[in-house]
């Protein structure tokens, strides 16, 4: 999956497009002015979840509900604050929350140099650094079951796929798949895998 936010649409287990949520309305738009019989679904490539998008009116129109508020949004200049500013530390987007731990993990904390809440964001800091890649695997194998659930809950060996995908063997994946349709193989291999293995 690449840093770019995608969407994939699909006209029954055929895929449509993928790109941009714009791409994809359009595509959709155009499967159900032919008169598909087919359950039509767009699928957010992040999450696995589905999406929905009004295609009435023109291409124009459906383009327009989709921009983004941001787009249509006049532009003012900001505001400058009329509080001056007190002495201490700038505001550095901290939220304030309690933490509830033993009075030994205090004690151990109000040891360490700069204090609780500094050594709380290291320790924070660190711990999603060393479980990055387990992080990312998991939010693969979420969005490829939300995605295979909505697409493929009652083709054969479904089950068995879904073993195969929290076991994180790709092998064993693509073979519990490799009847159903094409497209449908492919995007879950993309989703749960990469472009690597498809």
């Amino acid at each position: 999956m690449s840093d770019t936010h995608t969407y994939t649409s699909f006209d029954g287990h055929r895929r449509l497009a993928t790109g941009t949520l714009q791409v994809n309305a359009l595509a959709i738009k155009r499967a159900l002015e032919q008169g598909t019989t087919h359950a039509v679904m767009l699928f957010d490539d992040a999450t696995g979840r589905t999406v929905e998008v009004d295609t009435r009116g023109s291409d124009a129109e459906v383009l327009e509900r989709l921009r983004p508020a941001a787009d249509t949004a006049p532009v003012t200049a900001p505001q400058e604050d009329a509080t001056p500013r007190g002495r201490g530390r700038p505001k550095l987007g901290v939220v304030a929350r309690e933490v509830t731990l033993l009075p030994r993990h205090w004690e151990w904390l109000a040891q360490q140099p700069g204090g609780a809440s500094v050594t709380l964001r290291k320790l924070v800091e660190a711990a999603k650094r060393a479980n990055s890649d387990k992080d990312h695997r998991r939010k693969a194998h979420e969005r490829t079951y939300h995605f295979m659930v909505a697409i493929a809950g009652d083709l054969p060996g479904f089950e068995e796929a879904t073993r195969a995908l929290f076991a994180n063997d790709a092998a064993a994946l693509q073979a519990q798949i490799s009847q159903w349709p094409t497209d449908v193989q492919t995007h879950t291999m993309t989703l749960a895998f990469g472009a690597t293995h498809v």
